[in-house]
């Protein structure tokens, strides 16, 4: 009998993370690493990006780390094509790179408030998205193509309109590039969060209203980790998720329904 490969064995995986390092983005990247893949991990801060691939590195496999600014154009361009000189092919995309933006109701948030988180959100998740895509369609092995969304996409967000309508539009985007881009073996999915314990919003985490209000509406008890998005990373990068796309996966610890 023949053995079976096994479709979480990454190795000779050639993957690339934004906002890969720190919290969700890392822990994609962790997941990836682990599993045998080399991985580049892009972000604005090269302080933040070196300490994230030190941690990487201890799996033993390559880490590329890249200074990148998503929202413009040439340097998600010159990335991509940095991470395919480097190694030759793309695999995998993770567009995860994300800001908030300000804290503010409607009447409050400018048009240049709403542009700023959009162009990170979701021109910068398009404009990689389609790199990642130019690279995996040259090399002609198809791939896989991940946005990170939030459940916020499907709730309202009061005060934070900008990011609710970053990630609602992110959802249609990978929808349609998962009919677009199948004849070229490509699939794509979103990843929707939920509440995540990561360094930017901790403190608001920490809060009491959200300890007495939303906590307890997670019947995990807990708020997420960027190490719970290591295994959904593995799954989606590689073949154990070949026939899955156009979908929207919720990580929140059953916070959507209960």
């Amino acid at each position: 009998m023949s053995r079976v490969a096994d479709p979480f064995d990454l190795t000779g995986h050639v993957s690339v993370v934004t906002g890969g390092g720190s919290g969700i983005g890392l822990g994609f990247a962790s997941g990836l690493a682990r599993a045998g893949a080399s991985v580049a991990v892009l972000g604005r801060s090269a302080e933040r990006l070196e300490s994230a691939a030190e941690s990487l590195r201890v799996h033993g496999n390559a880490v590329l780390p890249i200074a990148c600014d998503v929202a413009d154009e040439q340097a998600i361009t010159d990335a991509m094509a940095r991470v395919r000189q480097t190694w030759g092919r793309l695999d995998s995309c993770f567009a995860n790179a994300a800001v908030d933006g300000p804290f503010v109701g409607l009447l409050d948030t400018s048009l240049e408030d709403f542009r700023a988180v959009t162009a990170v959100n979701l021109d910068g998740a398009f404009l990689t998205l389609r790199e990642a895509a130019r690279q995996m369609i040259e090399v002609g092995d198809g791939g896989s193509l991940v946005v990170t969304s939030s459940i916020g996409a499907r709730q309202g967000m009061p005060r934070q309109l900008p990011y609710a309508a970053s990630k609602g539009a992110v959802i249609s985007l990978v929808k349609s590039l998962a009919v677009d881009l199948a004849r070229h073996g490509i699939r794509a999915n979103a990843v929707l969060p939920g509440f995540i314990d990561t360094e930017f919003i901790h403190e608001l985490l920490q809060s009491e209203p959200m300890q007495k209000r939303v906590l307890p509406r997670i019947p995990a008890r807990r708020w997420g980790r960027g190490h719970d998005f290591a295994g959904l990373a593995v799954y989606l990068a590689g073949p154990a998720s070949s026939y899955q796309s156009g979908d929207t996966i919720v990580l929140d610890g059953g916070y959507e329904v209960f």
